[in-house]
């Protein structure tokens, strides 16, 4: 029978079952608390104390609700893939903690699996925490828009851009000039004389293609002196440094034993004298030879010298840039000692491109860039595989090489061919080898599937269990840290 509108109004309909009723029926306390003895509002929730112990210690408790995992300490990098506990990264606190015994990073994965993501997760992380990021060699470019997204300076540096003199002492010259007369003066006058000398030294030793003899060096050094008192700044230039070379003053002739004669002074010198020479007017014309049109602050919260516009060049043009590029910016690291500037996270991508073009410019940069935990640094290396290393030129060279990769105190792999694994810096267990074998490649030719190994990492410091990292991107970061901007753009496949 039809039900009128005034019956079905007049339906009594049951009360549901609120299970939260008498939690709704309890009064509210205020914003600050109850007002009784003990009461009132707190401003942390401290933290609970943590126990550990064995399964013969805690049999009763076995199996255990949750593992102990590897808490936070540090930029979050991710989640680990079978505990999902947060994973967090920090070198200079893991120093202190004793995790680690250096500050050293390598970064080793296959192209395109997110070594760069990593770094940049890292160094972003580490710049909210107070430390500056610093690229001293971007050869692609691809930090510039973090960097300039985090407040930094970007300096372009190639034809038609910013140019830098390499033997320009950039931050540490500003604090020679706020620092008086005395000792430590002295040792900072020093430190960049000691800088600019073994820079030249590299870069002689790119077009020389050989080291140096001790008599050159000497004779070049001495050189650099007399340029530098000759300039008003203390600052001079490579073609200034030529041309007292070429003015064979008495001193230059004493260095060289040649009881003045000038003609086996330049006989001895000719070798030096040309490659000085073209390092002003050959492939490098323009780029190294004058005052530095830019300046580094040590107080930026991130800074990078972008040379992509030399990407084009030859690896001996690449390395020379590198190399000032390398030399300009350990001021910063000096700067930091006397008191002018912050931690730092200095970031080697690529360095190998350098380093292959000549013998012995393993220790040349080395020495420019000797970076540890006494000079309040984190030095990041990124590589693709240990075949970079052994693409230098000598056996010398290679082993100085691996012997930086095994001096890292942390270890992070992305995915790497099986083959790849026996030759790593780090002992790995047959499950973390098979991990990483896992994520090297996709395994199907369906388009558009996410490769295995993106944004997975293997954490290793020492010889600890690895930690199995996988890191998401916030949509800002995706942005941010793309490396593929040049294929977003491409129309369809055929």
């Amino acid at each position: 029978m039809p039900q009128t509108v005034a019956a079905a109004a007049a339906r009594v309909v049951p009360a549901r079952l609120d299970p939260l009723a008498d939690l709704r029926a309890r009064p509210v306390p205020p914003a600050r608390g109850w007002a009784t003895a003990g009461g009132g509002r707190d401003h942390h929730v401290g933290s609970a104390t943590v126990w550990q112990g064995t399964t013969a210690q805690l049999a009763g408790l076995y199996p255990f609700v949750g593992g102990s995992g590897s808490r936070v300490r540090g930029v979050p990098i991710g989640h680990d893939l079978f505990t999902h506990e947060p994973v967090g990264l920090h070198p200079g606190d893991w120093l202190k903690m004793g995790l680690i015994s250096n500050t050293g990073l390598w970064v080793q994965a296959q192209p395109g699996v997110g070594k760069s993501a990593f770094a940049k997760r890292l160094g972003t992380g580490l710049v909210a925490m107070g430390w500056n990021l610093f690229v001293p060699a971007d050869v692609k470019g691809e930090y510039s828009a973090l960097i300039a997204n985090l407040g930094g300076t970007v300096i372009k540096v190639g034809r038609g851009h910013d140019a830098i003199n390499p033997l320009d002492p950039g931050p540490l010259g500003q604090v020679l000039a706020r620092e008086p007369a005395g000792r430590r003066r002295d040792a900072l006058r020093e430190s960049i004389r000691a800088r600019q000398s073994a820079l030249l030294e590299g870069l002689l030793l790119l077009e020389l293609d050989r080291q140096p003899t001790p008599t050159e060096r000497n004779i070049v050094s001495r050189a650099l002196d007399l340029a530098a008192d000759a300039d008003i700044d203390g600052q001079p230039t490579i073609p200034e440094v030529l041309r007292v070379l070429d003015q064979a003053p008495a001193r230059l002739l004493d260095a060289a034993r040649v009881e003045a004669d000038v003609r086996r002074y330049f006989d001895l010198m000719r070798p030096v004298l040309s490659a000085l020479d073209l390092l002003v007017e050959g492939p490098l014309r323009g780029l190294f030879d004058r005052r530095s049109t830019a300046r580094l602050d040590p107080e930026s919260p991130a800074t990078s010298l972008d040379i992509s516009a030399l990407d084009e060049e030859t690896d001996e043009v690449v390395a020379a840039a590198m190399l000032c590029s390398w030399a300009w910016g350990s001021g910063m690291i000096e700067a930091r000692q006397a008191g002018a500037g912050r931690n730092i996270l200095w970031v080697q991508d690529e360095a190998w491109r350098a380093l292959r073009t000549g013998p012995g410019l393993v220790e040349k940069s080395d020495r420019m860039t000797r970076l540890n935990r006494h000079k309040g640094v984190a030095s990041m290396y990124l590589t693709h595989s240990m075949d970079d290393l052994e693409a230098l030129p000598t056996a010398e060279d290679r082993a100085k090489a691996r012997g930086i990769a095994s001096r890292c105190a942390v270890h992070v792999y992305g995915g790497l061919p099986a083959t790849e694994l026996g030759s790593l810096a780090t002992t790995l267990s047959s499950r973390e080898a098979e991990l990483l074998a896992s994520w090297q490649s996709a395994g199907t030719w369906v388009p558009g599937q996410r490769h295995p190994g993106r944004g997975l990492y293997l954490i290793k410091a020492g010889e600890r269990a690895g930690l199995p990292v996988r890191m998401h991107l916030h949509r800002r970061e995706l942005e941010l840290y793309n490396t593929d901007a040049a294929f977003q753009h491409t129309g369809p496949a055929a």
